[in-house]
């Protein structure tokens, strides 16, 4: 059975941090239409970025995504754990790496900072992670360092913020905001050819463990992705998170869950499985009346997970059918 670290791995895994941006110098007027020189203030400070960057390390786990959307191949990459997938491996991104894996320089906060110098960055990206001042002074003395926001908890950036923030980073304002616009026109789709799902009220989580539960808050990025299709989170499930992105629960709390659609996603062997013999769980309503859907994280659920610009699209495509045919 996966144990609790793993599971908040893949929880806490979700909604990066990024900084408001300044531009002194005219925005796309400067630097030949790039956008740079430009100023972009976060956690720690603030970070000019002269020219557009063509050696770029991402050492948040889904930062790589909006890079990649943007034209740019990182060199170095952290791994998002747990997950069972090399980061060039994941279906939104793979033909975008061009079938040249990146070199990994790191998993969550844990950073090999003389593996990320040896690749000589002249940017380094960290909008979804929870690097700490010294990580960030370390890095910084490596290349210039765009890291999260002070506006935002670690974690709880929204996909459009990172994307835009990692444009102005790149010199690609606008084609970040071109790609912002078509994500919110595919989820804008999906809602318009999808009215049941309107309205209805959901829940997420990850039964890490027979009889616990990982039940994410409306903070998290997989709650955002369903937020997107036009569903609610039900308020027991907001304030049992709180500030965090997930409320561990017993089965005697299932009560919260007992919603329109319960998604459970599953990183553990015969999940479903163990799921069923929950004598709690076989009793609610939702469960009763077939309204449940298992989602491996492999690769539907870290789609769903990474909320982001390459990947919610995918996202997208997989899970509407999923929840349409739900009940």
């Amino acid at each position: 059975m996966v144990a609790l670290v793993t599971v908040l791995l893949l929880t806490l895994g979700l909604a990066a941090c990024g900084g408001e941006e300044t531009d002194p110098d005219g925005g796309e007027a400067a630097a030949g239409g790039s956008g740079l020189p430009v100023s972009i203030e976060h956690k720690y400070g603030t970070t000019e970025i002269k020219s557009p960057p063509e050696r770029v390390v991402t050492v948040g786990m889904t930062d790589q995504d909006a890079v990649l959307a943007l034209g740019v191949r990182p060199v170095g990459v952290v791994e998002f754990s747990g997950l069972g997938l090399g980061v060039a491996e994941h279906p939104w991104s793979k033909d975008r790496w061009g079938g040249a894996a990146p070199e990994v320089v790191g998993e969550r906060e844990d950073l090999k900072f003389e593996k990320i110098a040896a690749l000589r960055p002249d940017l380094i990206i960290g909008l979804y992670t929870g690097i700490t001042q010294a990580d960030y002074d370390k890095l910084s003395k490596i290349a210039p360092t765009v890291a999260q926001s002070a506006d935002h908890p670690d974690y709880a950036m929204a996909w459009q913020e990172m994307t835009r923030v990692t444009g102005r980073a790149l010199g690609k304002k606008k084609e970040a905001e071109e790609l912002v616009a078509e994500v919110e026109r595919r989820f804008a789709e999906a809602r318009e050819k999808n009215p049941s799902l309107a309205g209805k009220s959901f829940a997420v989580a990850d039964p890490f463990k027979p009889g616990q539960y990982a039940v994410f808050g409306p903070t998290d990025p997989k709650v955002e992705f369903m937020k997107g299709l036009g569903m609610t989170v039900p308020e027991p499930i907001a304030k049992a998170a709180g500030k965090e992105q997930a409320a561990v629960i017993g089965s005697e709390r299932l009560d919260m869950v007992d919603v329109d659609r319960l998604i459970f996603l599953t990183s553990v062997p015969d999940a479903e499985k163990t799921v069923e013999k929950d004598d709690v769980y076989t009793g609610l309503k939702v469960a009763k009346e077939d309204r449940v859907v298992f989602v491996p994280y492999n690769p539907v659920g870290a789609a769903v997970s990474f909320n982001t610009v390459l990947s919610i699209p995918y996202a997208i495509d997989q899970m509407v059918p999923l929840l349409t045919e739900a009940g």
